[in-house]
């Protein structure tokens, strides 16, 4: 019997310690050490080797994985270092204060466990980026730039570029005193089948999920600007939303300070926070429903849509709402100064019109391979841009004689409410002469 109280106690104390949870800062320190000495110097070349040298050489696998996550170069570094000293300048002390925050943050990883038994071991790295990224994950990581998630109110902001004003909003939000709630949301994350997704629904639906239950883990309301406007504004966001569901880009919803009718950022959070809080409510067995939650295959469109229409967000079926966002994308309705599909095109035309079934967003578009694949793409030299009504554009092209010629009007392409179109292959084949 003593024998096997004494393996329990070690089995627990095993379990514990591989649980503990690792919270790594080393990069805030290389940083500073290469800062230091960049800004000591004009010579870009030694710039480039201190930083190097001192700080991607050294860096952690979260580093590394951020550097990837967000396409960061050492030119990014240089470029953020030189561009901005008064912001790095007020940034600095903040930054070393990450390690205040590991007693709370592995507290609330233990809260997040007890909703979520089946909670993997993951680790945080506080690490150093260039302005795209206030927290990721890659795997079992997770990744804060702390030059975002770090900063306060006091955060020097007038060297910015007037796109990035919503990092001036956001540093008014005082991030740092959110930086917990910030880390068990994207710890979230890395217990989710996948953080790629093919449509707007299982985008907002994985970071409402995120959201949510950082909110259940933490005891702390969401403080996203998203979430209190969508509560007020519900009814018109569900109805443009809806619209919108199966589009493959995140629009204005998520990620993006583009234009909208809201005035507002990010209301993809909202939808997918109060998909989660009704499926939650509705929910028997509670804790059940916060395993659902994490572990649902969000790219399975048939699990995806069973779990929305079991929150009851949504008046209709998902897959009825897919129907109708089917049967309104905008298409194109032809091309000109020739029919699609034509074999008798002229090598000596120069410019191609594409017309559509609605009015364009003039701001986003996309070409594609077609079939055939590069030996037959059909390349455009230049855009000469839409027409004033938006529903047609035009591009100049050089052609060959006697060769058959594709490319792909894609999903980049939307109509003014940001519905994108149905892809269109042009095709056409020209003449000998």
């Amino acid at each position: 019997m003593k024998r096997t109280t004494t393996t329990l106690i070690f089995c627990l104390l095993f379990f514990k310690a591989t649980f503990a949870q690792e919270i790594v800062t080393a990069d805030i320190g290389n940083f500073w050490n290469a800062y230091d000495k960049i800004t000591a110097t004009k010579d870009s070349t030694q710039q480039f080797a201190y930083l190097n040298q001192l700080f991607i050489d050294k860096g952690t696998p979260g580093l590394k994985a951020m550097m990837q996550a967000r396409d960061y170069t050492a030119k990014s570094y240089i470029d953020a270092i030189n561009g901005y000293p008064l912001f790095w300048n007020s940034i600095r002390a903040n930054t070393f204060r990450a390690n205040e925050f590991s007693k709370d943050i592995a507290a609330n990883v233990s809260k997040l466990k007890k909703l979520y038994p089946g909670l993997k071991p993951a680790k945080i790295y506080f690490t150093i980026g260039a302005f795209k990224s206030g927290g990721t994950t890659m795997d079992n990581m997770v990744l804060i730039g702390s030059e975002i998630a770090l900063g306060d109110e006091h955060t020097v902001m007038q060297e910015f570029p007037k796109n990035y004003d919503a990092l001036r909003t956001y540093f008014k939000t005082n991030p740092i005193n959110l930086v917990v709630f910030t880390n068990i949301h994207e710890y979230i994350h890395t217990q989710q089948k996948t953080t790629a997704v093919n449509c707007l629904l299982a985008q907002c639906v994985l970071e409402g999920v995120a959201e949510y239950l950082a909110v259940k883990a933490t005891g702390q309301p969401s403080t996203a600007p998203a979430i209190a406007y969508g509560k007020a504004h519900n009814e018109r966001i569900r109805e443009v939303f809806a619209s919108q569901i199966f589009s493959p880009n995140d629009g204005f919803w998520l990620y993006s300070n583009a234009e909208n009718e809201f005035g507002v950022r990010d209301l993809g959070y909202y939808v997918g926070y109060a998909i989660c809080e009704d499926y939650y409510n509705k929910a028997k067995n509670k804790q059940q429903a916060i395993k659902e939650m994490i572990e649902l295959d969000y790219n399975n469109e048939t699990a995806l849509s069973q779990f929305v229409d079991q929150s009851g967000y949504f008046s209709q079926p998902v897959q009825a709402l897919k129907t109708e966002y089917e049967k309104n994308r905008p298409v194109v309705t032809g091309i000109k100064p020739f029919k699609n599909n034509a074999t008798d095109v002229s090598p000596a035309d120069t410019r191609i019109t594409v017309e559509f079934s609605a009015t364009m967003d003039k701001h986003n578009r996309n070409f594609e391979l077609g079939p055939l694949g590069k030996s037959n793409l059909l390349v455009i030299k230049k855009i000469i841009g839409f027409a004033e009504d938006g529903k047609s554009i035009t591009f100049e092209v050089e052609l060959k004689p006697a060769q058959r010629y594709q490319v792909v009007v894609g999903e980049g392409f939307r109509n003014a409410d940001g519905v994108p179109i149905k892809p269109y292959l042009i095709d056409f084949t020209t003449t000998y002469k």
